[in-house]
């Protein structure tokens, strides 16, 4: 059975763009009109699944709230946690460790930013959690809170990219997709 799951990234956050990985920020106003104009005339959906991360959780709290739909925090689903580089912008890492933000750009599966979480791994532990939720969530309709770095890679695996293009998935603030989940980890693009 298909697990239909709407893919939602945070906001606009307090501290601005850059890395921002597993630091724990809140949205401004203008992040929480981004995400409300996401949800209008979208669902109905069966559970909001989020990520425990503020920029998350407070939105699906409330929208669940509103709702009347449970709301299940999964810390598998937080963003990558990106080491000595998380916080900084792309510009200031130019500035300071050009050569490997370029590596990292490049292939972010064969480099990692310093004392970080190894994109593998990160990748291990968000298909799981998508697979946990196929297997308990088959036949409903999921909207899951996550993080650009989350999306990034579900959408990549059902665009069938390889791997070097992993970064190139655009996902701003507040957008929001749809795929089709199957069983084994078929991800499928739904419009």
């Amino acid at each position: 059975m298909t697990l239909h799951l709407d893919l939602l990234r945070h906001g606009e956050t307090e501290l601005g763009g850059g890395l921002r990985g597993s630091l724990d920020d809140a949205l401004t106003e203008k992040g929480w009109e981004q995400m409300r104009a996401a949800v209008v005339e979208r669902g109905p959906w069966d559970r909001l699944i989020s990520s425990p991360l503020q920029r998350c959780a407070r939105f699906a709290q409330a929208l669940g709230a509103q709702l009347g739909l449970p709301v299940q925090l999964d810390k598998d689903l937080q963003e990558l946690h990106f080491g000595a580089w998380e916080g900084q912008s792309a510009a200031a890492l130019m500035e300071t460790d050009a050569e490997a933000l370029g590596l990292f750009w490049a292939d972010p599966y064969a480099f990692t930013p310093p004392a970080g979480e190894r994109v593998v791994d990160f990748s291990a532990r968000v298909l799981a959690a998508v697979d946990r939720l196929h297997l308990a969530y088959a036949g409903e309709r999921v909207l899951l809170i996550s993080h650009g770095g989350v999306m990034r890679l579900l959408l990549a695996q059902a665009r069938g990219l390889p791997r070097e293009q992993l970064l190139n998935v655009e996902v701003g603030h507040g957008a929001m997709f749809s795929l089709a989940v199957e069983s084994g980890g078929l991800f499928m693009e739904a419009s």
